[in-house]
């Protein structure tokens, strides 16, 4: 039997509470918070083997992240995990075998945990003896024994109503001990007095990256910084000289009219595409409309800038035809980037009302890029870049011109280059 640890006093009691309220408010990371309590518990006689965080976050690909301790240095102490919703309430959404294979095996693993358990009951605490007998209630529980783990504790701190974000209402925690003898009762108390303060540290970290993490995603990664770093002021716009992107899908419309059960999927198939280029090349993604995307490429100034973007088309080209390929095996609708390149000056900043703001780029410049972008259907052409984009840097080698071309609401007629494909004029016969 081993010996009886003292309980763990009032200052030692107040001393781990005080470090968890400094650390949550200087935005120290989760594994840090995790190894700096445990460590402490640990040092004030709780015999703590391992020990998990689980918080539910607000991502369009993650729904939730984990945190460990007491595991070796090859297992990551940081993970964030997928849907483990049931598949079938994916709506119809077309996804990869593996995937949806790989999300019914986290769902089934939800439904086998402890923590689904407690939610089903309104418990708040749940201790269990790690034994043989007990090995099938719940699915970690022979690895925990495996490991050489005694006693196991999980812990639900939930979130008042107005305290929730999403699906963020609660901390999940679990708490293993290798001691012969399992917890004492006095330390399950104690971590039932201290996991609170820990709950509210993690969740401060945890709020800050969901909302980086949602400027990003609705404002783009750019914008989203800046909003982030006070630039929140109607009318504060920075003028600036950027590569301009405009494109969009060509027949979308009849798309929509055919086969509107497929309009959503498909944007999100020839989103993935258009924006994992922009943003492999440093673009910066402002908005999408509809089956329309407006980016921007400013970093370098204007030769390194469209060098980027002429990068990004050229990677969104052939990632569409792979997506095509794809999607015709499939009997899915396809279809192809209609895009318009051009460089200027814009202001870059925010723009609308007092109440509804929008951080993006205006100005000649960007009208231009439609215009543009909207030529590509006469000319038939999948890509068509301004003089101005065209003679900068080395882009000339790659773009050959296909006339001069007068647009809508622009003073002159322009001179418009396509892509030269594999050394020959990408244009009509």
């Amino acid at each position: 039997m081993r010996d009886i640890m003292p309980a763990m006093d009032d200052a030692q009691s107040a001393e781990i509470a005080g470090w968890l309220t400094e650390a949550g408010l200087a935005g120290t990371p989760e594994t840090a918070l995790l190894d700096g309590f445990c460590e402490r518990c640990v040092a004030a006689g709780v015999p703590l083997g391992r020990a998990h965080l689980l918080i539910d976050t607000l991502h369009p690909v993650h729904e939730g992240r984990i945190v460990r301790w007491g595991y070796g240095a090859a297992e990551p102490a940081l993970l964030d995990y997928g849907r483990t919703s049931p598949v079938d309430s994916l709506g119809g959404a077309r996804g990869d075998a593996a995937e949806i294979a790989k999300q019914a095996e986290a769902a089934e693993r939800w439904l086998r945990s402890p923590f689904h358990h407690m939610l089903q009951t309104s418990e708040a605490l749940l201790r269990r003896r790690l034994t043989a007998a007990g090995d099938s209630e719940f699915n970690m529980m022979p690895d925990f024994r495996a490991a050489g783990m005694t006693d196991y504790v999980a812990i639900i701190n939930r979130f008042a109503a107005g305290g929730t974000l999403g699906e963020m209402d609660c901390l999940y925690s679990s708490w293993t001990t290798a001691a012969p003898q399992g917890f004492e009762d006095h330390e399950i108390a104690a971590l039932e007095r201290l996991v609170p303060y820990l709950a509210l540290a993690i969740k401060s970290v945890a709020l800050t990256r969901v909302v980086a993490t949602l400027m990003q995603t609705y404002l783009g990664r750019d914008a989203g910084q800046r909003v982030l770093s006070g630039r929140i002021m109607r009318g504060v716009a920075d003028r600036i000289e950027a590569a301009i992107w405009f494109s969009d899908l060509r027949g979308f419309t009849r798309i929509t009219d055919t086969a509107p059960e497929e309009v959503i999927p498909l944007l999100d198939d020839y989103a993935d595409v258009v924006v994992s280029a922009i943003h492999d090349y440093g673009g910066d993604v402002l908005k999408l409309i509809g089956d329309g995307t407006l980016a921007i490429f400013s970093s370098g100034g204007r030769e390194n800038a469209c060098r980027d973007a002429l990068s990004a088309a050229i990677a969104a080209q052939r990632g569409i035809k792979a997506l095509n390929e794809e999607r015709a095996q499939e009997r899915l609708p396809v279809t192809d980037l209609y895009l318009g390149l051009h460089f200027g000056e814009v202001f870059y900043g925010n723009v609308g009302s007092r109440e509804r703001l929008d951080f993006t780029v205006i100005g000649p410049a960007v009208n231009e890029t439609s215009r543009i972008a909207a030529m590509c259907r006469s000319v038939e052409q999948p890509v068509l870049a301004s003089d101005a984009f065209a003679k900068a840097g080395d882009n000339s080698s790659r773009l050959i011109s296909v006339g001069r071309y007068a647009l809508r609401g622009v003073g002159r007629p322009q001179e418009l280059f396509t892509l030269d494909v594999d050394g020959a004029l990408a244009r009509r016969p």
